[in-house]
């Protein structure tokens, strides 16, 4: 792993108290495994059995009867955590199952960004980094089957439905990995200021594109993009090779503006790229 996987921009934001983000926690943390209903959506926190252990995770889906198709959700450095579920809920109230893992189970359960994370503190860093580094490539490609496998195994799935999958910072080139871990399920692929997409490396996640049956929208931050000019470039030049449909657009935000919380969430771009998400949703999912 390097320091392009991971999330230079990822803050605690000040205008969140302590007290208000310990509430939230709190809130979410209750829920305990029982299923409720908040706008339509159902919410539980699940445990899904891997090839490595057991990870918790939150699972979203609308309430009222019928299937929908499903939705894997990679998070940034900082793990599970409210902003995270917010996103799964609003995803369900739009006809999907949605999944959000704890991505570092292996190391630590529950909410990663306890109040105060701060991801330029070198101890919070380190704590984090470490928590990656335990996510080896072929440990990532046994999480993403075990997941698709336990949305495929809830009645609300519609199994003839293709699946979706979505990620942000770190959890872009997961998104990747997923897709080409499971290229017959995986239909569609969304990756949101995502780092590390390619590299240099034999294991860059652009060499996977040609294993996969998807259509990506790849949203890459203005300053990621300053950084490694020529990464959109190579992205699309492997797209086009692999003959796959991709959308390759830099926004005007940095890295990290689509995570609420964020010190630099931009909430005019976070919608632009929500709305191009379920417009690839809708067309490669049905």
């Amino acid at each position: 792993m390097c320091d392009d996987d991971i999330h230079v921009g990822l803050i605690h934001d000040p205008t969140v108290s302590r007290r208000t983000f310990g509430l939230m926690t709190a809130a979410v943390a209750g829920l305990g495994s029982a299923a409720h209903a908040q706008a339509g959506v159902t919410e539980k926190d699940v445990e899904v059995k891997t090839a490595d252990g057991v990870a918790d995770a939150a699972l979203f889906y609308p309430s009222k009867k019928g299937t929908w198709p499903a939705v894997l959700i990679w998070t940034d450095i900082a793990g599970l955590r409210p902003a995270f579920r917010e996103m799964g809920r609003r995803l369900a109230s739009q006809g999907y199952v949605v999944l959000v893992p704890n991505p570092f189970y292996r190391s630590v359960k529950g909410v990663v960004a306890s109040p105060g994370f701060d991801f330029a503190n070198p101890t919070d860093r380190a704590r984090v980094m470490g928590y990656r580094a335990a996510m080896t490539n072929d440990g990532v490609d046994r999480d993403a089957a075990a997941y698709i496998a336990f949305l495929d195994a809830q009645p609300q799935t519609n199994r003839k439905k293709k699946v979706g999958v979505q990620g942000y910072c770190m959890g872009g080139p997961l998104s990747f990995r997923t897709a080409a871990a499971a290229p017959t399920r995986i239909a569609a692929v969304g990756s949101f200021h995502g780092g590390g997409l390619t590299t240099k490396n034999p294991d860059s996640p652009h060499l996977l594109i040609p294993k996969t049956n998807a259509g990506y929208l790849v949203a890459v931050a203005q300053n990621d993009d300053k950084q490694q000019p020529d990464s959109k470039d190579i992205l699309k030049a492997a797209f086009a090779e692999a003959k796959k449909s991709a959308t390759v657009e830099v926004y005007p935000a940095n890295h990290g503006w689509c995570v609420k919380g964020s010190a630099v969430y931009d909430e005019a771009a976070a919608e632009k790229a929500w709305a191009e998400l379920s417009k690839l949703y809708k067309t490669q999912l049905g």
